[in-house]
């Protein structure tokens, strides 16, 4: 008897981030999340998957700076946040929290 070895690969979420709809669910669920690691490594995977030399041309920082920032050890600053975010166009907004979740 033959033996099939199946070929796997890690999972990629960048390969998933191709339209603007996809990312912001990721990035919103994310957010959810409250935690300010997972937040910054989300955001690092939404550049990585928009092209992060791009990303980090358009936002002033440094590509080496970005991937150690938003990686889930890097502890990026909020001044950061707000330049990648704005590299990706994206917008960051609030909302009152709902009823249950106070």
């Amino acid at each position: 008897m033959t033996k099939t070895m199946t070929k796997t690969r890690p999972f990629d979420i960048a390969e998933w981030l191709t339209d603007d709809e996809a990312v912001a669910v990721y990035l919103s669920e994310a957010l959810e999340t409250g935690e300010a690691a997972y937040v910054a490594h989300a955001l690092g995977q939404v550049a990585r998957a928009r092209g992060m030399a791009e990303i980090a041309r358009r936002s002033g920082v440094k590509r080496e700076a970005l991937y150690r920032a938003l990686s889930t050890a890097g502890n990026p600053g909020f001044a950061t946040i707000l330049k990648v975010i704005r590299a990706l166009d994206l917008k960051l907004g609030a909302s009152p929290a709902g009823e249950a979740e106070r």
